[in-house]
């Protein structure tokens, strides 16, 4: 394996169990059994490093998920169950790209959010805009009563029970053996939040406001 892969592979597991900002480089230097001098080599910057983490799984997934989300967009009338399940393949194929990649990833995208690295959530807008566009079409297509900003307000919700989920997955799948005797996977997740969330962005426009 190049120093490169071992370095990558060093951050993704640390930064998916600590966090970005819980994890040092001195920490993944030890893992990966190489010298800070490497990291600066292939790297240059923590911030680097993250993203390359990211854009190795987002190569992969962006696009399958621009092919999926542009699929439902064709549809005359898609329902909002089928945006949001349009994700779930793709996602799950992750775990062919890399060993338990979905959960990797979903974690990773979580840190992204819970530890308040904004440069990486403006890095994905930017280097993946068509995954953004092409969802916000089809949620539109959907339910084109949405205004902009019930839009905005509905997928930040959206975002947020995604990545509170993703983020506590294992603690998550804990439960449902202790408390339900279920042994329950990342697929079954998935498949137990879309409804929920597809129910929240389908509520009625104009709701109560005092």
């Amino acid at each position: 394996m190049s120093t490169k892969n071992k370095i990558l592979d060093a951050a993704e597991d640390l930064f998916a169990v600590k966090g970005f900002n819980g994890t040092s480089l001195r920490e993944i230097t030890s893992q990966a059994e190489v010298n800070l001098a490497a990291v600066n080599y292939h790297f240059g910057s923590k911030k680097e490093l993250i993203k390359a983490v990211m854009s190795r799984y987002m190569n992969e997934l962006a696009p399958n998920l621009e092919k999926v989300l542009l699929e439902v967009c064709e549809q005359d009338k898609p329902t909002l169950t089928q945006v949001f399940s349009a994700f779930a393949e793709p996602l799950l194929s992750l775990n062919d790209f890399r060993e338990n990649g979905t959960s990797n990833f979903l974690q990773l995208l979580g840190r992204g959010y819970t530890d308040s690295q904004g440069f990486l959530r403006w890095f994905l807008t930017t280097q993946y805009p068509n995954v953004i566009q092409y969802f916000v079409d089809a949620v539109h297509k959907a339910y084109p009563e949405l205004s902009a900003e019930e839009m905005f307000w509905r997928l930040h919700f959206t975002m947020g029970t995604i990545v509170f989920t993703m983020s506590s997955s294992e603690a998550l799948l804990d439960i449902a053996k202790s408390d339900f005797n279920q042994d329950v996977e990342i697929a079954s997740l998935i498949e137990q939040v879309i409804p929920y969330i597809a129910a929240g962005v389908a509520a009625p426009v104009g709701g109560a406001r005092t």
